[in-house]
């Protein structure tokens, strides 16, 4: 039987603090979020290994990201405690739950119903009165805007209802793909323009993958 708690620090340890996340804030934040309680039960003993977690079958594209990419992205967000934040493609809510320690409020957005529900259940299990998730598009949002947006998944091109939501000075991390790799950018908003900045090679398989073709146009 699995020892989470030790698998957690370990996870912290070994995949975070040895890839160079060293923020005392994202450190603690994930060595305290339960992580085998975000995927399926019979994924729960592998759910700290450095590997993407496919939620439910892998076919639907829908996934959590492994935990050194989302510490890294987290990192490369660099969310205050003051911040709104908006988590575009929650899954099962586990990232949301992570920003939750760092910021003043987060959104989850997941398009995919069963997993919102999921997610939004998750949330409430663990009294994070500060997280909310919202089942469907962008769209249902509405005039909401937020001081950060994290894409949990590769992106050809960021479509403009992402930037849209986005408060001015507002920053956007997500994956954009550059043929057989995808680059960590940070895109900042001012005004009615955007700044853009690359920083690391990652990988994430595409945004709601199953779905693109379909609902966005990159």
């Amino acid at each position: 039987m699995v020892d989470f708690e030790r698998a957690r620090a370990q996870m912290v340890e070994s995949q975070l603090r040895g890839g160079g996340v060293t923020s005392a804030p994202i450190l603690a934040r994930m060595r305290a979020i339960p992580r085998e309680n975000f995927v399926a039960p019979d994924r729960r003993d592998v759910a700290y290994l450095d590997a993407i977690q496919w939620l439910g079958d892998k076919a639907s594209g829908r996934f959590m990201a492994a935990p050194a990419t989302l510490a890294k992205l987290l990192k490369l967000a660099e969310i205050t405690e003051s911040e709104t934040v908006l988590d575009i493609g929650a899954g099962t809510g586990y990232s949301t739950a992570v920003i939750a320690g760092l910021a003043a409020s987060v959104v989850g957005l997941e398009p995919d119903a069963e997993l919102a529900a999921a997610a939004s259940t998750n949330l409430v299990a663990l009294g994070l009165a500060n997280a909310a998730i919202v089942a469907g598009e962008i769209e249902r949002l509405g005039a909401a805007r937020f001081d950060v947006v994290l894409v949990q998944g590769a992106l050809d091109r960021v479509p403009d209802a992402f930037f849209a939501a986005l408060a001015d000075g507002g920053r956007l991390v997500a994956l954009i793909r550059a043929g057989a790799v995808s680059v960590a950018h940070v895109f900042v908003k001012s005004g009615r323009g955007v700044t853009a900045r690359a920083e690391f090679n990652a990988f994430l398989p595409p945004l709601f993958a199953a779905r693109a073709s379909e609902e966005f146009v990159f």
